[in-house]
């Protein structure tokens, strides 16, 4: 995209001034999640910034401070912070675990914002911490400036946390270095059902070491357990590095709280004391909203309603799926007759209505599940959409035929659809000739991840919405660790000129694996 200039990475002076202030080993434990209010010295942002929720005018920045401090955040065109804006931000203290988010407006659009976060100490202004630096591009308002970005998911997961002999979250650096536009994040950010043990030995007799924490010993039952499985990715410096140059679109899955939950679903598992999972998904929710820049949207009566839709400049809208928290029990998913399926009837109906609303060129649908894709969940039930039954619609399966019936018959175009989930990376392209259900309009399904977990086999397919794998990599067995098999994300590029998006799934190391190249308002492709 040859109109808009690229700030080289590597001359990023804010960010690695800003994510360098204090190296992994020196970061708070996991376990000072209430810092003592007596502590000497000045409020320190050892976590790093995050900004989310970038438009082209406005953005929401994140930091965490050490101890109770007022939040201050200046901002700027340029790295020497002439002329610069300041923003007063709120009191952070132990309600919200000593993180604040405060909310930029009026920035310009389609531009590189530097910006600077200063905690001050709220009984004496004067005394105020190191500033932690970032920078960040907003939305662009015109056509012809382009989209890029990334995305994957599963970081932290089956037993692979941070790893300081092979450098931490590597992945992160490599992707901080292609400088996309934002990343989206498309669940199990954390594995707060999966705790680490400080060592593991791979078949091939290596020695995997976990950087420990108090928090990620046992599964998170308690809101600050919760807490210190958001903290733990904070404590690897890629991923600090990462977040001081990349904005975020953050949505949660199953692991922020614990593997295949439903609402309303009591465990038994032994692990665990307090059964009930609605009271767990509350806890983890209050964290997720504390350790991420996500804004809630208007109106919502839930303080962390995840599904919203991301507007980023006439070009893309991305509609963020929460297929988690509304949905039904698990089961072996075959019921005629099925209106919660796995969205909810408010969530859907709200998707249709922003989907028929949307202006832009592409309308990216981020679910954090697959749509094709045979998801078990025990030995008769099904985690996902499709249960293996290869005929009409059932169960879950009904909810997405009404919802591409629509897209269909409101000729709404432009569609695809990324996740991530199932721990390896592919491409499926649906097409009504080849399903038992057929009153849709054909469409591609990306999937790309793990980030930092364990990588599995390919899912079986399900021909009820007449997916074709076109391309997949995957291991040959369960849980194979990131020191035996690249990680994976993808990344998507719509040109400013044609408007045709491109998508390339991606593997540790620089390598792309394939390419997809869609042209604006076809179908079928």
């Amino acid at each position: 995209m040859p109109h808009r200039p690229r700030i080289p990475s590597p001359g990023r002076r804010t960010v690695l001034r800003g994510s360098l202030l204090v190296p992994a080993a020196a970061l708070p434990t996991a376990a000072s999640s209430a810092p003592a209010l007596a502590l000497a010295g000045r409020p320190e942002a050892a976590w790093g910034v995050q900004v989310g929720s970038v438009t082209a005018s406005s953005a929401l920045v994140w930091v965490r401070s050490d101890r109770p401090a007022r939040m201050l955040v200046e901002t700027s065109a340029t790295e020497s912070f002439r002329r610069a804006r300041s923003w007063y931000g709120p009191l952070i203290g132990p309600g919200s675990d000593f993180t604040g988010t405060t909310p930029l407006y009026g920035l310009p659009a389609g531009e590189q914002v530097h910006y600077r976060v200063t905690l001050a100490d709220p009984g004496d202004p004067r005394r105020t911490g190191r500033p932690v630096y970032g920078t960040f591009r907003t939305a662009p308002a015109r056509r012809r400036d382009g989209v890029r970005f990334l995305w994957s998911g599963d970081i932290a997961g089956q037993g692979w946390g941070i790893n300081p002999d092979i450098g931490g979250y590597r992945v992160y650096e490599e992707m901080r270095r292609l400088d996309p536009d934002f990343f989206l994040c498309s669940g199990d950010t954390v594995y707060a059902d999966g705790p680490l043990q400080p060592s593991v030995t791979l078949p091939d007799g290596r020695i995997w070491r976990n950087v420990m924490t108090e928090e990620k010993a046992k599964v998170a039952e308690t809101l600050d357990e919760y807490r210190g499985n958001f903290r733990y990715n904070l404590l690897d410096r890629n991923f600090r590095r990462f977040n001081a140059q990349v904005p975020s679109v953050v949505q949660w899955d199953d692991h922020e709280v614990r593997n295949n939950w439903y609402p309303g679903q009591i465990l038994d598992d032994a692990r665990y004391t307090e059964k009930n999972v609605d009271i767990l998904a509350a806890r983890s929710a209050r964290a997720f909203d504390e350790y991420f820049p996500v804004s809630t949207p208007h109106g919502s009566a839930r303080r962390s309603r995840m599904y919203r839709a991301v507007h980023h400049g006439p070009l893309l809208d991305v509609f963020v799926l929460d297929m988690r928290s509304h949905r039904n029990r698990n089961s072996p998913n075959r019921q005629a007759d099925d209106t919660t399926g796995i969205l909810g009837a408010e969530q859907l109906r709200w998707l249709k209505r922003a989907l028929a609303e949307s202006r832009a060129v592409w309308k990216v649908i981020a679910a954090d599940m697959p749509l094709g894709l045979v998801v078990p969940d025990g030995a008769t039930d099904f985690e996902a959409v499709a249960q293996g039954d290869p005929g009409v619609p059932l169960g879950r399966e009904l909810q997405i035929a009404e919802l591409l019936r629509f897209i269909k018959h409101r000729k709404v175009t432009g569609t695809l659809w990324l996740t991530a989930d199932v721990h390896y990376t592919s491409a499926q392209h649906y097409a009504p000739e080849r399903a038992a259900f057929k009153d849709f309009a054909p469409f591609w399904e990306f999937v790309s991840g793990p980030l930092a977990a364990g990588g599995f086999p390919a899912n079986a397919l399900d021909g009820t919405f007449g997916p074709d794998r076109v391309f997949v990599r995957a291991p040959d067995r369960a849980n194979v660790s990131p020191m035996e098999s690249p990680q994976f994300y993808g990344e998507v590029e719509i040109d400013g000129d044609s408007a045709d998006l491109t998508v390339r799934l991606r593997a540790e190391g620089g390598a792309v694996l394939f390419t997809k190249v869609l042209r604006p308002g076809r179908t079928g492709q």
